[in-house]
């Protein structure tokens, strides 16, 4: 009974550090300047034919790769 309480008590308290955790990365993904407009991350992905896209837009999404569909 008391070790399914302090498995329970330790799993709600990791829960509440990843929540915290990726509250905390979503935040890093948006930086906004002074004048109120959005700057992105300077990461980029890498496309299927080997070529690269960085982050554009206000919800600093990837830009589409070159032939991509979606």
């Amino acid at each position: 009974m008391k070790l399914d309480l302090v498995i329970i008590i330790v799993g709600v308290a990791l829960l509440g550090v990843v929540w915290i955790g990726w509250s905390r990365f979503s935040e890093l993904r948006e930086v906004r300047n002074p004048n109120d407009s959005i700057v992105c991350t300077a990461d980029a992905k890498l496309c299927p034919d080997g070529s690269y896209v960085g982050r554009i837009g206000p919800h600093c999404e990837f830009a589409r790769c070159p032939g991509s569909s979606r």
